[in-house]
């Protein structure tokens, strides 16, 4: 396997952590990272970005991915509160796939966009 991987030119991100590394190195790791994929849901309604974020929650635990980044704005132009931000935070907490999350840093949305990491 390992040879097919490195013929292939193929990075094995499974061979890349350590198994006996120490409690919360995962983690951390992933906080580091890039996420996996990246939703924009930021100009859908509440009803789209429910069925986007089905979508995007199914595709990722599917491909192994490990830390999404949904972009959900601000809720600048929205009339009252900001409608998909807690859309949004009420899916996370009800997707069985979904694990930690928080806002972004600034530089990438700040509290106009979420990171999620995916529960195995």
């Amino acid at each position: 396997m390992e040879t097919w991987l490195k013929d292939n030119k193929v990075y094995n991100k499974d061979a890349a952590v350590n198994k006996t590394s120490a409690p919360g190195e995962n983690r951390r790791r992933l906080l580091r990272e890039k996420p996996d994929d990246i939703l924009d849901i930021h100009c859908f309604t509440k009803e789209e970005a429910w069925l986007a974020l089905d979508s995007f929650f199914s595709n990722a635990k599917d491909c192994g991915y490990e830390k999404l980044r949904i972009i959900h704005g601000k809720g600048n132009h929205s009339r009252g509160e900001a409608v998909l931000g807690h859309t949004v935070r009420r899916y996370i907490e009800q997707c069985p796939s979904a694990g930690e999350s928080g806002y972004e840093k600034a530089a990438n949305g700040g509290s106009g966009a979420t990171w999620v990491l995916i529960k195995r």
